[in-house]
């Protein structure tokens, strides 16, 4: 069975290493002309993805390449002194194995463990895919495959291909991210300094094999603001107005707009597609069904369903249609879950109003003083909140070539 894979980010080289593990022909085709790295912003590995990428083998060099960010400084906008915030009490309570690593680590690892077991298409991208399986490309010749993914992120081309109208369903959730490239001695390693007021935050931080920083703004608006994804010039503008006399410090984050090398901004919004297939073709990760960015746990999402995706089309033995129904039951949960938290948390960690940034504050003060065995217990009796991630279990598909830790991955509740 010869599948193409849209995207070489994270779904992208996650699905084609188990595609490859459960004996398919791969190819992953590329827009960019290498892997990019372009900066970005860091993710949070959470249990399931985390024990998926034991299975692969590369956790070693995931928690290698982790932040180690262990602790907050953190300033109320309007008030003169900041305060700590320990984060691994934050994190213990959010998770029982967490880590944190910047996108282009990760996307580098993933693609590493799967590359010399699959075809790589890079510099090139989809312009047609017929209802037989015939893809056609802007540079390569056509070629027909019996499945094509999209795992080409929020503004996937082989959702504007397969779904049309329908492609661009999604719901605002009433915010903005954006991340600068900066020099690195705005920040120490281990540490991100935060700055908080009403409907907007700013941070900066970094790690110790990174050559920058990474400056980090999230702010509200009433509204979808007016600009094309690919316009840096405007959006470099909404940034600066939205976070204009917030803090001289924030101003000198601010200052590196004109020379950053590397610049991202996108809205935090959701896809709201029921289903993700169609014919010969389904959606992965943020792709499909994109909870919103930094709000969602997107990435553990995206690895999850990629994983799944890859075992439902072994377990249905080439018929694809069945391998699709499957892959959608299995991930209709953890993504309406993760798209209820997402609206919850889109809202906590902007807070719109005095009061918000009072409690969110406040809370990550309490957390941070809270012995660390209480605040893991508090937090286990809400797996709907923020140990949302961690509950959504792993199916075994009982690939070849897995690693010792298979035997800690459980098959759905």
């Amino acid at each position: 069975m010869r599948i193409l894979v849209s995207g070489a980010s994270i779904a992208g080289p996650v699905l084609a290493y188990w595609l490859t593990r459960h004996g398919f022909d791969v190819t992953v085709v590329e827009r960019a002309p290498a892997l990019r790295k372009t900066g970005g912003h860091a993710v949070d590995l959470f249990r399931p993805a985390m024990q998926i990428s034991a299975s692969m083998g590369v956790l070693p060099q995931i928690e290698a390449l982790a932040t180690g960010t262990n602790r907050m400084t953190m300033h109320r906008e309007g008030r003169a002194r900041p305060f700590d915030i320990d984060l691994t009490k934050v994190y213990a309570a959010t998770s029982d194995r967490h880590v944190e690593i910047m996108r282009d680590d990760l996307s580098e690892i993933y693609y590493a463990a799967g590359r010399d077991d699959v075809e790589y298409l890079f510099g090139d991208s989809i312009t047609a895919i017929d209802h037989d399986g015939e893809v056609t490309f802007e540079h390569a010749p056509a070629r027909r495959f019996d499945v094509v993914v999209g795992a080409d992120g929020l503004h996937s081309n082989v959702r504007q291909l397969t779904f049309g109208d329908e492609a661009n369903l999604t719901r605002f959730l009433g915010g903005y991210l954006a991340v600068v490239s900066a020099p690195k001695g705005l920040a120490s390693p281990g540490e991100i300094t935060c700055h908080v007021g009403v409907g907007r935050v700013a941070a900066v931080y970094t790690a110790e094999h990174l050559d920058d920083a990474r400056a980090v703004f999230l702010f509200r608006s009433g509204r979808e603001l007016a600009y094309h994804h690919r316009n840096t010039l405007r959006q470099k503008e909404l940034l600066r107005a939205a976070f204009g006399n917030m803090h001289e410090q924030v101003d000198g984050w601010l200052g590196e707009l004109d020379r950053t090398p590397a610049f991202y901004f996108d809205s935090i919004s959701q896809l709201r597609l029921d289903r993700w297939s169609r014919r010969r073709v389904t959606l992965v990760g943020d792709a499909g069904y994109c909870p919103g960015p930094a709000v969602g746990g997107s990435t553990s999402l995206a690895v999850l369903g990629a994983y799944v995706l890859a075992g439902e089309l072994a377990r249905a033995d080439g018929d694809h249609l069945r391998a699709f129904a499957g892959y959608e039951l299995q991930m209709r949960e953890p993504v309406h879950r993760s798209r209820a938290f997402a609206r919850g948390a889109a809202k906590g960690v902007i807070p719109g109003s005095r009061l918000g940034v009072w409690a969110l504050t406040r809370g990550a003060q309490l957390v941070s003083l809270m012995p660390g065995s209480l605040s893991r217990a508090l937090a286990r009796l809400n797996t709907k909140g923020v140990r949302m991630h961690d509950s959504m279990p792993v199916p075994d598909y009982g690939a070849t070539g897995l690693h010792a830790d298979e035997r800690n991955i459980r098959p759905w509740n």
